[in-house]
Order: C-alpha cells, then structure tokens, then sequence
C-alpha cells in the first residue's frame, strides 16, 4: 500500500466555486438506523464529529427523509423535517464545524422500496412513479400530477431547512433504486405525463427537483446529486449503454443546476464502458464537465452490497485514478464505518493500522 508520501494526491484541497474542503477524502452516506423516533440525538452528533475530527474532508450524512409520510421505512431512520429532528441536525452541524469539518444531509425518499404498515406511518403507502415496486409488481396507483409537484416542493423545503442549520452543501439521492431514481428507470416508470418517456424524459422529476433546491439555497450553495447504474435488487440494471447516452442523461440535469456528481459503483476500479477505462465517475466528469465524486469499495476487498465482511486492500490503484484526474473526490463508505481515524491514518501513512471491515459494525456506532 501506498505510504504518505505517495497517498498524496488523496491529501491535496478541493476548491470548487461553491465548495473547499482540505483533501479529497468523503465521508459516504451510509443508513445507521440510531436515530430514536426519527430524530438524532448526541449519539448520532458524536458519531459524526468523530470523523470530522480525523481530517474527513466532507461528511456525507445517512439518507434523511423529505416531509412525506412514506420517506423512509424504519422508526429510527432519520428524518429532515420536524422540529425535533430538525433540532437534532442542527446540533449535528455543530459539532463537525466545532471539529474543524465539513457536512452534508444526503436528503432522501425511499419510494416503493417501503413497504405497507412499515414504521414510522404504518398508514402511509409506499409512493413511486407508476405504483410498481423495483420487481415490477402493480402494488398501489401511480403518483398523480399534484403529488410529484408537491414531492418536488417537500425536497426544496429540507434544501432550504438544511442551508438554514448551517450545512455547508445539500445531496439528493437519485440512486439505488429508491424514489428519483424509481422515475429514472424503465421498469418503474411507465407514465405519459411529463414525468415519463424515454431515458431523457425520465430525468424530469429530478430535474425540477434540482430546480426547486436551487431556487431556495441560492446560487452559492453547492447541491451533489447521486446517481448509480445498479439497483438494490439488481445490480446489473443500467439506465444507460454508452458513453452518448451518459451524456443525453447528465445534460438536463447540469442545467437544472447539479455542482456536484456522486457516481454510485460497487466496486470503483471497474470500467464503466468498453473500451476506456474510465468508471462512472471517470465518464461523467468527462462528459459534463462538472466534479465528481467516485466511490465503491475503497480499502476493501470485498463489494459494499456484502456486509459480510471484508479485509483491508491497497489504496495505489485509487490514489492512481486520481493522480490522473479521473475523479476529484472519493467517498470511503464501510472502512469510516468501522474506523474513525481511518482517513488521518492514511494521511500518517500508518496503513497497517487500518482495520479490516466486519458486520457488527452495522450494530454499533463506532
């Protein structure tokens, strides 16, 4: 593994016109469920200052769910409207600015991943573009023209609740299968309205979603937005085939006002498309111009979607891809999970002090 010296350009500052951050390093969002009656508490605000104060460049927080009732599945996911857990992020903000860091609401809605009678509505049913869940099951009636307007507004209120708490950027979740991504693709979209047609069309919902965020943070204020090819239940699923296409697809949504790219792959070193090397994000900052952030089993050998476990790897082919400007950022998901220090002891170059990845991380926040 690479030492300090040539884990270098993971250490170098970001500048951006909306964003600075001291290194490349992210924090990526990953769901923890510690959050009683959807609020975070101190536990939740400790947790996160812990990287922040291990030189974690930007803190990506776990997915917190718009104001609608079917959000999120789970009485202790986060939520981002309330006044409670509206307080319990702002505490949040505190503490990593206290630590020196920076940080992020990944604001999310699951869509027709929930299920009916699920915690914290068990009235609310589960939401998405035609009503179909990720398998292509008829389960309740699409989302009428009103309802998607109003899911646009829900986002654009936790976009401004989260400039108001302090955050210092906004992600919105387009991936993995949940809500935007549901309008993203093929199998859950059927609509005819605005909201549907082909692979272009299909980036409306977003599209106003990115719009709406804007107009109420203003142009100084950075918004990420994620997206990723494979879905939870399919980890083939492509919403596109070729580098063209990636393009057709981005372009809208670098209009609507998108900073930022999160790039969502399983396993960061595998080639998007044939012939280049180049990974998803590689493809995307390529074809729009705009930073990205790559992400996807960093300094681990084994793929994120496998909570198995996963034993430490080499970080020279990562550090390489960015040497070579492929990406700007890099989003370390289960090694911060597991680790705090993680991203201080790469920058020490004490590499054999990192530690591998095992699944009772998933019960404790470390």
């Amino acid at each position: 593994m690479k030492n300090e010296t040539t884990n270098k350009a993971l250490f170098e500052p970001f500048t951006s016109g909306k964003l600075n951050l001291p290194n490349r390093t992210v924090m990526a969002p990953m769901t923890r469920g510690f959050s009683p009656g959807n609020v975070p508490n101190e536990e939740v605000a400790a947790y996160y200052r812990r990287r922040a104060e291990n030189e974690v460049g930007l803190i990506i927080t776990e997915g917190t769910g718009i104001d609608q009732p079917a959000s999120v599945s789970g009485a202790s996911i986060p939520v981002f409207h309330g006044e409670k857990a509206l307080n319990g992020w702002g505490n949040v903000v505190k503490e990593v600015h206290d630590a020196g860091g920076k940080i992020a609401p990944q604001l999310w809605h699951v869509g027709m991943t929930r299920s009916q009678g699920d915690l914290p509505n068990e009235e609310a049913s589960p939401v998405g573009p035609s009503g179909l869940s990720l398998d292509g099951e008829q389960v309740n009636e699409p989302l009428s023209t009103e309802e998607v307007e109003a899911l646009v507004e829900s986002y654009a209120k936790a976009a401004a609740d989260a400039k108001r708490l302090g955050f210092d950027a906004i992600e919105i979740h387009g991936a993995h299968g949940y809500l935007i991504d549901q309008f993203f693709w093929a199998n859950t979209n059927k609509r005819t309205d605005r909201y549907g047609g082909d692979f272009v069309q299909r980036t409306q919902f977003a599209v106003e979603i990115v719009e709406a965020c804007r107009r109420e943070v203003g142009e100084d204020f950075p918004i990420i937005f994620r997206f990723s090819q494979w879905k939870m239940n399919d980890f083939d699923a492509k919403l596109v085939n070729t580098p063209d296409e990636l393009e057709r697809f981005l372009q809208p949504l670098v209009e609507a006002g998108v900073d930022i790219f999160h790039c969502s792959t399983r396993r960061f070193w595998e080639p998007e498309f044939e012939g280049s090397d180049l990974n998803l994000a590689g493809w995307t900052k390529k074809l729009s111009g705009k930073p990205v952030i790559s992400v996807g089993s960093v300094g681990l050998d084994g793929v994120f979607t496998d909570f198995s476990g996963a034993g430490t790897t080499s970080l020279d082919g990562l550090v390489d891809k960015l040497d070579h400007d492929e990406f700007d950022l890099v989003a370390i998901g289960r090694s911060l999970l597991m680790d705090p220090e993680w991203v201080k002891k790469v920058h020490e170059g004490r590499v054999h002090d990192l530690l591998a990845f095992n699944k009772e991380a998933l019960q404790k926040l470390y």
